[in-house]
């Protein structure tokens, strides 16, 4: 199958810190990929660069076979807003808006009205289990539902691919186990393509394969090859 992500000779510097010493990496459409690694090794920037966040020193990120990595940041910047999805760690929701509201945004941004944006959100909350949580803010949401409400934001464009980096990782072990469910059952369906960098055993066995880097390099690919 053709792949929807690959870099080659990936190397990005932050100062005298070498976060990526060469790496190569194929993801075709609709796989599941963990990126798993000790601290420091690395994934969290392998992670921006295949995303368009960042531009590494050296190497070539493609998407569909259009080089990505040598797009300006304007295009980067659209790319990101209507190609990928995004879920972080700790969620990052706007505290001041609603959880129907932080949904929306991503499609307000891309020109949608407001309107149909927010029937498109709510729709994306009750595929989520958050019926009735729509006028919560984050603060008024468990972790687990918030967790949830950002997963409604990063899917809610019909992304190509997404990218969670640690998504279960501000969670407890039950709660992260529903989050996990419920976002592999919504991709599964979609087609969605996964790139999820965890340090979680339980997290990357949802996964179809897991690349392990260490030092800046992919040390093992297991599953599939890439």
């Amino acid at each position: 199958m053709t792949a929807v992500l690959e870099a080659r000779g990936l190397k990005k510097s932050f100062g005298r810190n070498e976060a990526l010493r060469g790496i190569d990496v194929s993801i075709r459409r609709g796989e599941i990929v963990a990126i798993m690694g000790p601290s420091g090794s690395g994934k969290s920037t392998l992670l921006h660069c295949l995303a368009g966040v960042t531009v590494p020193d050296a190497g070539i990120v493609r998407f569909n076979g259009t080089a990505i990595s040598t797009l300006d940041e304007t295009a980067r910047g659209r790319l990101r807003l209507g190609d990928f999805g995004f879920v972080f760690q700790f969620g990052q929701l706007l505290p001041e808006l609603t959880a129907i509201d932080n949904v929306a945004v991503p499609l307000l941004l891309a020109g949608e009205r407001r309107a149909a944006a927010s029937a498109r959100a709510a729709e994306w909350l009750v595929r989520l289990g958050l019926d009735g949580k729509a006028q919560r803010r984050p603060q008024e949401l468990s972790g687990g539902e918030a967790q949830r409400v950002a997963i409604a934001r990063a899917l809610v464009t019909k992304p190509a691919v997404l990218f969670a980096d640690e998504p279960t990782g501000s969670l407890d072990s039950l709660a992260a186990e529903g989050v996990m469910k419920l976002m592999i059952e919504l991709v599964r369906e979609s087609g969605t393509t996964v790139v999820v960098v965890t340090h979680d055993s339980r997290t990357a066995a949802y996964a179809d394969r897991d690349i392990i880097v260490r030092d800046g390099r992919v040390s093992v690919a297991l599953g599939e090859a890439a």
